[in-house]
């Protein structure tokens, strides 16, 4: 009797979009509104590359002139500065015995785009943690983190008062910061303490547990060291997201080894997840394109924005 195979379920050039299309839909760093999504990465994307040189205007300066029926208004010049984001190219293939009964529903194409999705998801968050890691080991470790884990006692945990000054060192631009990203050790404390809220959007659905008012991300990728916890606050849309398909990459493929009965999967991308008002500084990398570990390397980022510019902050402490 005929198997079917998994060229039977997929055609490449409708299924890779449809993943694109996918991942972006179910991931909660863009439901979240952490990471915006921008048409202008995707095209600089798809060009190819290593890198992508982004020009970012400054705020406005300057204060009002007093209207005079005999002065003209003196300009001030708009200023802008540039930076740099990796393009982040990743891959990865699987082989099973017939690997397309995994993909078993009444629409089997759907529930493999579903899998892979839901997979790059998580890769994005851990590429995301790598980032947080390396800027915050020496661009914004000063101006936008606080330590408690070394101060005495319950001091040391993770509280409202701590939280709220982390929020502060953003002054007046804390406003826009609504979401907090921590391991689930943390939000379990949290809720221990009767500190986290669930409250429905206009839908009346909980998308996303609250703490005050900040939408949460759970995410055991932010791991603890001996002990101590991160917890990131950010912005809406702190980080930018993009993501093209350049010439010269394959997004996805298929294939069959008939001798093993095998079939195989594989799936490529190139994306950019960029915090914004920061800037990559190793334009030569080990790889075609930055590794995880690059990306946490603290050496590898330099701040380029003023700090209110720059929506995220964290709270090194313990629970």
């Amino acid at each position: 009797m005929a198997k079917t195979q998994i060229s039977d379920i997929i055609v490449p050039e409708i299924f890779a979009p449809y993943v694109i299309k996918q991942t972006a839909n179910v991931s909660e760093l863009v439901n979240s509104g952490i990471a915006r999504s921008s048409p202008l990465l995707d095209e600089l994307i798809a060009k190819g590359g290593r890198v992508i040189n982004m020009p970012l205007f400054n705020e406005l300066s300057g204060n009002a002139d007093v209207l005079s029926d005999s002065e003209p208004l003196v300009p001030t010049k708009i200023t802008a500065h540039n930076a740099i984001a990796p393009i982040l190219t990743r891959g990865k293939a699987w082989s099973a015995n017939e690997l397309a009964s995994a993909f078993a529903g009444s629409d089997p194409m759907t529930a493999a785009g579903e899998m892979l999705a839901e997979w790059w998801n998580g890769q994005e968050r851990i590429m995301l943690t790598s980032i947080l890691s390396g800027i915050f080991g020496e661009a914004i470790k000063t101006s936008h983190s606080i330590d408690i884990s070394g101060a005495a006692g319950t001091a040391s945990i993770i509280n409202t008062s701590a939280v709220l000054d982390t929020k502060q060192l953003l002054g007046d631009a804390a406003s826009k910061l609504t979401a907090v990203a921590m391991n689930s050790a943390v939000y379990t404390r949290l809720q221990k303490n009767d500190l986290i809220e669930y409250i429905p959007n206009a839908e009346g659905v909980i998308d996303f547990p609250r703490y005050l008012g900040y939408k949460i991300i759970v995410d055991d990728g932010i791991a603890p060291t001996s002990g101590i916890y991160n917890t990131y606050l950010f912005a809406e849309g702190a980080v930018a997201r993009g993501e093209g398909v350049p010439e010269n990459l394959t997004s996805i493929e298929i294939g069959r080894d008939i001798l093993a009965s095998d079939d195989m999967l594989v799936s490529r991308r190139a994306l950019c997840l960029h915090p914004i008002g920061l800037s990559w500084k190793k334009l030569v990398t080990a790889g075609a394109t930055a590794s995880n570990a690059e990306l946490a390397a603290g050496t590898n980022w330099e701040k380029v924005s003023d700090n209110k510019a720059i929506g995220i902050a964290m709270l090194r402490h313990k629970i």
